[in-house]
């Protein structure tokens, strides 16, 4: 739970990106939501919302994979760890009524073209999932290159999934994609 009035305000920063969009997400509406004063954006965040956008797609980033990092330490082997993130996605959409998503991608898609700011941070993030990911699957036995090219499909299924499973309101896309993933890791790992 955030304590501070900055933790607040990116907390339902990412909330909100997450349901509505960058774009969606006023201000007014965020600060209301946080229940912090109007001021304290321009306090924490001299850029404003950019800023703010920028920050909020960075922190979100790094508590994704240490949520993933959690799942892994807790899985079997890399397959189950793989499946296991997908099948917490697939719940995640169902227990929101399939409005939280990913707020990386969500951002991504929106302002790639419009804003290289917050294009930027998006790609840092992903980067940094690949990064992360490649180490562990070169930990489980894979050259750097097929490690990263799993990484790469894996992430690229996940964040489809996600556009695919809120679209159609359904988790059968995570599921179907969660079980390739797992699969992709198997056969790599066997190979």
């Amino acid at each position: 739970m955030a304590t501070t009035t900055k933790d607040r305000i990116l907390d339902t920063s990412a909330e909100l990106f997450r349901r509505q969009g960058y774009m969606g997400t006023g201000l007014k509406q965020l600060v209301a939501e946080a229940g912090a004063p109007f001021g304290s954006i321009y306090h924490f965040f001299p850029g404003g919302k950019e800023e703010l956008g920028a920050e909020t797609i960075r922190r979100s980033g790094e508590l994704y994979l240490q949520l993933f990092v959690a799942i892994a330490a807790e899985a079997p082997d890399a397959p189950s760890a793989v499946s296991d993130f997908f099948a917490g996605a697939a719940e995640t959409l169902v227990e929101t009524d399939y409005s939280d998503a990913c707020p990386i991608a969500t951002v991504a898609l929106e302002v790639a073209s419009t804003n290289d700011t917050l294009r930027q941070a998006t790609a840092d993030v992903f980067e940094s999932w690949i990064d992360a990911s490649t180490a562990y699957y070169t930990a489980a036995g894979l050259s750097d290159e097929k490690a990263r090219a799993l990484s790469l499909s894996i992430l690229s299924l996940l964040e489809g999934a996600f556009i695919f499973s809120r679209a159609m309101r359904s988790t059968e896309p995570m599921r179907v994609t969660g079980a390739a993933a797992s699969a992709m890791v198997r056969e790599a790992l066997a190979a």
